[in-house]
């Protein structure tokens, strides 16, 4: 019997919080089981990576009933924070690490305080900004050599983990996140039904959003954005005096957390997904919309670009943009909603795209084969 060890943060199921993070580690678990493994779960305590020392010592007791030689997959949002609980544990058992998103990464700040990314592994780290992820670097590194293998979910971060903690090129394999193939999105004809999802935080860069849109208000658009709103209370108090003073009120429409049908329903309602994340390693959400046939505006910003790909004709599903900048959005909306022709160029490449997409079982084999070569 294969057997691997999973530790994931405590509540990633929780449906109030959902994340790319949580859906990836949810899939794998059941992709592994699936290809043969007898998958043992651990969710451990804690508001990581910000953990105190009793979710700490959870985690160190967790790892402690796991028998010496067996084949451990630690979720980076745990491991990249728990340099003293692991480094002495991969000695024993064979230790692989799942990074989302690294922790030295950071992102520019923006001012606010806060930033919390609890059960967020797209964004971990990434609210105390660029000084602070910087400072998380020893430990993630440390980590990382101790480790026998590094999964990474996008060629992006794989090549930020090689460059930045000079690791072994041959031990750090990239995994993408899969999609489930759903119904072609209508549209509405008109373009104006905007979408964005995502937690209200500084690092999916709601602010910049709402500022690019009232700069193309007479364009009677409506957006809906689907996320959390208590990942960060300061930042989306932020946002919501942005929309009133913009004069945005009963255009933007911050809707919470959304899942299974809902956020079907949300994605077939709407024409495009706008993403304004100042930091992404891969964003599943891209992928979400491309299998729906729905075009995409987004932020030129780590993995994005990777997750919407081009149609096979070579043609770029959606507009790329560059970070921080809500002019430059601000632009790309008008002209999504302007030209006719654009936007049937974009849906034509958008339906290309979402023929080439792949599914969670080519993520879980790919993983399986990692853990296949560690335990060997």
């Amino acid at each position: 019997m294969k057997v691997v060890h999973l530790v994931v943060p405590e509540g990633i199921d929780d449906p109030e919080r959902p994340s790319g993070g949580n859906t990836y580690d949810r899939r794998l678990g059941r992709g592994l089981a699936d290809a043969g493994w007898s998958v043992d779960e651990h969710a451990v305590p804690g508001d990581w990576p910000d953990a105190d020392a009793g979710s700490h010592a959870a985690l160190a007791e967790a790892l402690a009933e796991v028998p010496t030689g067996r084949v451990v997959v630690v979720d980076g949002l745990v491991a990249s924070a728990a340099q003293e609980v692991l480094v002495p544990e991969a000695t024993r058992v064979r230790l692989v690490v799942l990074v989302h998103m690294p922790l030295g990464h950071g992102v520019p700040s923006v001012g606010v305080v806060g930033g919390g990314t609890r059960g967020n592994a797209e964004t971990s780290g990434a609210g105390a900004g660029a000084e602070a992820g910087a400072g998380a670097r020893p430990a993630e590194r440390a980590v990382l050599h101790a480790a026998a293998a590094v999964v990474t979910t996008s060629r992006w971060t794989r090549c930020w983990l090689l460059t930045t903690y000079g690791l072994d090129p041959a031990r750090v394999v990239v995994a993408p996140p899969g999609v489930d193939r759903a119904e072609v999105a209508p549209g509405s004809g008109t373009g104006r039904r905007l979408l964005c999802v995502g937690a209200v935080t500084p690092t999916k860069g709601q602010d910049v959003l709402v500022d690019a849109l009232a700069n193309v208000a007479a364009h009677g658009w409506r957006c809906t954005c689907v996320g959390s709103v208590d990942r960060d209370p300061s930042f989306t108090n932020k946002v919501r005096a942005r929309v009133r003073s913009a004069g945005l009120d009963g255009r933007v429409r911050l809707a919470g957390p959304r899942v299974g049908r809902e956020l079907d329903a949300a994605y077939r309602t709407s024409d495009v997904l706008v993403t304004a994340s100042r930091a992404e390693t891969y964003g599943m959400v891209v992928t979400e919309a491309l299998a729906r046939g729905m075009p995409v505006v987004a932020t030129r910003v780590g993995g994005l670009p990777e997750a919407l790909g081009r149609a096979p004709d070579g043609r770029r599903p959606g507009i790329l943009v560059p970070e921080g900048d809500p002019r430059a959005l601000a632009e790309a909306l008008e002209r999504w909603m302007t030209d006719p022709a654009l936007r049937r160029d974009l849906r034509t490449a958008a339906r290309g795209r979402r023929a080439t997409l792949s599914d969670w079982s080519t993520t879980s084999e790919t993983v399986s084969r990692v853990l296949a070569g560690v335990a060997s």
